[in-house]
């Protein structure tokens, strides 16, 4: 049972009431919406964008389910509210989502008691949400929509990630998880003494 409570949330959100849990949701949604919208720029021909960073840290923070749930409802609303002209990609909010729930259950689900134990689990997201989410989901839906099989899979991902530059931003996203996830950790940890003593 509890590892089935550790699927849905982090210790944070099992600390929380219904309403609270709506609101963290919504807030991370929402925090998506504004990453998708303003942290994103170009370095020659590569696009560089926190969209990785974030997704992963709305599951760690929040949980798997949890976490996509909120990506993707990021997703969806920052194209709702400016979609730039282009179409609905729904594979992007499902990567993002996807982002979220690896790097959430594998935090969660997973207690190893060894020294470094943290920077296995984030290397373990980092290979895994690479693999599924920018390979296994992005990179297949963009092969089939563009290039209707014309081109050989692997050739195009070797075009996307090392002609237009998504091996750069993934790896600029996974360094910033890296060095940032021991200080969440630390904010997490003041939350939940607080959560306890309100029980």
């Amino acid at each position: 049972m509890q590892k089935l409570k550790k699927l849905f949330s982090s210790d944070l959100m099992s600390d929380s009431t219904p309403t609270q849990r709506i609101a963290y949701i919504a807030i991370m949604s929402a925090f998506l919406v504004v990453c998708n919208m303003f942290f994103e720029f170009k370095l020659a021909d590569t696009q560089f964008s926190l969209t990785i960073f974030f997704s992963a840290l709305t599951g760690l923070v929040i949980g798997p389910v949890y976490g996509f749930i909120a990506c993707f409802l990021g997703d969806l609303v920052g194209f709702l509210y400016n979609s730039g002209g282009f179409m609905y990609m729904p594979w992007i909010g499902l990567a993002m989502g996807m982002v979220a729930f690896i790097s959430g259950f594998i935090m969660n689900c997973f207690d190893f008691k060894f020294k470094f134990a943290i920077y296995i689990k984030l290397l373990l997201v980092c290979l895994l949400t690479f693999l599924v989410c920018t390979v296994g989901i992005n990179t297949t839906a963009f092969w089939i929509m563009y290039n209707t099989r014309k081109v050989p899979f692997m050739a195009y991902l070797v075009t996307r990630l090392f002609v237009q530059g998504q091996i750069w931003n993934s790896v600029f996203n996974y360094v910033l998880l890296f060095i940032l996830y021991p200080i969440i950790i630390k904010i997490k940890s003041l939350i939940k003494p607080k959560t306890q003593q309100d029980n």
